[in-house]
């Protein structure tokens, strides 16, 4: 499903583009034209450097801005949740045409801004909110998730594999159930009885950093995984859990990583310990609304946008340097689940899946 496949007369009709001014700490990338399409994005805590969610947001509006040179594009980089309401609420001054909010933390943020500026247009990573006026992205990732849990146990040597979370909250916990099912699936199917570490999908409990920037801190837990006989990680936590990954480049093949959000082959130096990622595609989603609201279509908050594994709004990587490493055999168990997944002859549930 594209974006464009989702517009309806109910949606938000756009206000004739204007101008944006630069904000603090922004890029620089957009400009001063006054007929341009100005498209304004607001990074959560993680920055834009996150090699994950808010990276590819922005990768989304450099891709609509290529598409569409009378698309102008900016952000601001938000340096702890109290710069959201400030810093939405300057690119609403600056009259930017769209305003994206990137992550689940910004929600009540962008509820707020939202239901002050209703002529305003907003697209928000990860949330859906009330306000008619915000542009839903959402990505059912726990089917991506599946397949990388299906995976894991099936590359594991010590018959333990682990995951951790940057925050207590859906967009995160998403990923670990969909992981932890995966595993229990290929458990059931070849008699195993492969040990996930760090998430409990049960009890919805779990290992946390607390945190999406402090590299040190991802190391730290995913340290701890390892010592209790983990083999493989599955970080969920922004660009903490690049600690991790250079851990296991480091590691000289003690343990492997799978990462989330943007292929890490493409966006981390540590693709030698990458063994696949559950992506995304946050890039398309933005990229998509984007061109669409420029044209002066109407984006409809209803149904909004949900990725999947039917529309590759949530995928697995290739296995990179690890391709050779993979058997055939549960390449072709893997592929099979995607295909099922996607007929809905399986069904992936998780309590963090977008409604």
């Amino acid at each position: 499903m594209r974006i464009v496949s989702v517009l309806a007369a109910g949606g938000l009709a756009l206000g004739a583009a204007a101008a944006c001014g630069e904000a603090p700490d922004d890029n620089g990338a957009g400009g001063d034209a006054a007929d341009k399409y100005t498209a304004c994005m607001v990074t959560d805590v993680g920055g834009i450097d996150d090699k994950s969610f808010n990276t590819s947001a922005w990768a989304g509006l450099e891709a609509a801005k290529a598409e569409n040179d009378n698309i102008d594009i900016k952000y601001v980089a938000s340096k702890a949740e109290a710069d959201y309401e400030p810093n939405l609420t300057q690119y609403v001054n600056q009259d930017c045409d769209f305003i994206l909010a990137v992550g689940g933390l910004m929600g009540e943020a962008t509820s707020k801004i939202a239901k002050a500026n209703p002529d305003q247009q907003f697209g928000i990573v990860d949330a859906k909110l009330p306000e008619s006026n915000v542009f839903p992205m959402q990505f059912d990732t726990a089917q991506a998730g599946y397949l990388a849990g299906y995976l894991a146990a099936g590359m594991t040597t010590t018959g333990k594999v682990g995951t951790y979370g940057g925050m207590k909250i859906g967009p995160v916990t998403i990923f670990m159930d969909g992981f932890v099912d995966g595993v229990a699936q290929y458990n059931k199917v070849k008699g195993k009885s492969v040990q996930v570490l760090g998430w409990n999908k049960e009890t919805q409990n779990g290992s946390f950093t607390n945190d999406f920037v402090k590299q040190d801190e991802g190391k730290k837990v995913s340290d701890t995984l390892v010592a209790q006989g983990a083999d493989i990680i599955m970080p969920v936590a922004g660009g903490a859990g690049l600690g991790t990954t250079a851990a296991a480049q480091a590691s000289g093949g003690r343990y492997s990583v799978i990462w989330v959000d943007v292929d890490g082959c493409e966006s981390t130096p540590n693709c030698p310990a990458l063994l696949t990622t559950v992506v995304k595609n946050i890039k398309d989603a933005v990229k998509d609304a984007v061109v669409t609201a420029a044209k002066g279509d109407k984006l409809a908050h209803d149904p909004g946008y949900l990725g999947t594994l039917a529309n590759n709004g949530v995928s697995l990587a290739p296995y990179h340097e690890f391709d050779s490493k993979v058997p055939a055999e549960l390449k072709a168990e893997i592929d099979k689940l995607k295909a099922d997944i996607s007929s809905g002859a399986i069904t992936v549930t998780s309590a963090s899946q977008p409604k």
